[in-house]
């Protein structure tokens, strides 16, 4: 993949500029419903003249210049994939924005490099994408008793000051999209969801991932198949992740002639299924962890790099 470094001027920080190796139309497998929120996005951007000029929208929706997308639901299902393909589609590069690019250990730093990422993508007219995007939209603090919590509030006010101002594709991801604040969701024009795979999404993923150069044991309609119904549950990524473990669990049992066998992946599947429910915490009990936690200061804290 290509990249290069560009930096801005006014800018405290330099991002990294991508260009897209994918598109939505091949290379990422979405439900039809996700899909089509995608196509009306994307039909939006290019039909924006007729709306808003030949039709005068522009005179009640004069903001109407910008797109602002969330992709939210649990780890795992392509949300990151999918950012990337959709300025793979629309042939422009973009910015993936993490938290760590946008926290500072200095007061003050985070609400400038915010600035700094908007500055950047409209000067080399790229998508911005902002992965963990709960930690930024959540609520503005009521109740401030430290300089840091003004801080805080600061880094909320000047990404609700850059949506306004942006006329660029601005992208949401995240895990937990009931911590974000209704002043950043009534700015964004599409909550996009992302769901577990069904039977057909994890046919279409196993074919996919069980690439033609892999030696199957058995024919491979019947070895996709029977994976599909036995990952019931597992994401897109946790299924890339079963194929990780069983590969190489062929090769050991024989490595000059291997094939890939049944046992190795569905032993594989309960690996994961195993590695899901005793390590690490659970999709829902960490969806209500960290509800509970974005009410409390130290996340803002930690975002800013300020926490002790």
């Amino acid at each position: 993949m290509h990249k290069q470094q560009v930096t801005n001027a006014e800018a405290s920080s330099a991002y990294e500029l991508r260009t897209p190796r994918i598109s939505l139309e091949t290379d990422v497998v979405l439900a039809p419903e996700t899909r089509r929120m995608f196509e009306e996005a994307i039909g939006a951007m290019r039909h924006h003249k007729t709306i808003y000029t030949d039709w005068g929208f522009e005179a009640v929706d004069p903001m109407g210049r910008n797109m602002v997308l969330n992709l939210y639901g649990p780890p795992g299902t392509g949300k990151t994939l999918a950012a990337e393909a959709f300025a793979g589609t629309l042939e422009r590069q973009y910015f993936h924005i993490g938290i760590s690019e946008l926290e500072s250990k200095y007061v003050g730093e985070t609400a400038k490099n915010i600035t700094a990422a908007f500055k950047t993508a409209a000067l080399e007219g790229a998508v911005i994408f902002f992965d963990e995007a709960d930690t930024l939209l959540g609520a503005r603090l009521s109740s401030v008793t430290q300089g840091i919590d003004n801080e805080i509030n600061a880094m909320r006010s000047t990404l609700l000051m850059e949506l306004e101002r942006f006329d660029g594709i601005v992208i949401f991801a995240t895990n937990f999209a009931k911590n974000y604040d209704s002043a950043f969701v009534s700015r964004i024009r599409y909550h996009i969801e992302f769901k577990l795979p069904d039977i057909e999404g994890r046919k279409l993923l196993w074919q996919r991932m069980l690439v033609p150069g892999v030696p199957l044991d058995e024919e491979r309609d019947e070895i996709v198949a029977r994976c599909a119904a036995a990952s019931d549950g597992l994401s897109g990524r946790e299924i890339r992740t079963v194929l990780r473990t069983a590969f190489p669990r062929a090769l050991v049992e024989c490595h000059s002639e291997p094939k890939v066998k049944w046992q190795h992946l569905e032993t594989a599947i309960e690996d994961v299924r195993s590695a899901n429910s005793n390590v690490g915490t659970s999709r829902k009990s960490a969806a209500t962890n960290a509800i509970s936690s974005m009410k409390n200061v130290d996340v803002g804290r930690q975002l800013l790099g300020l926490a002790e």
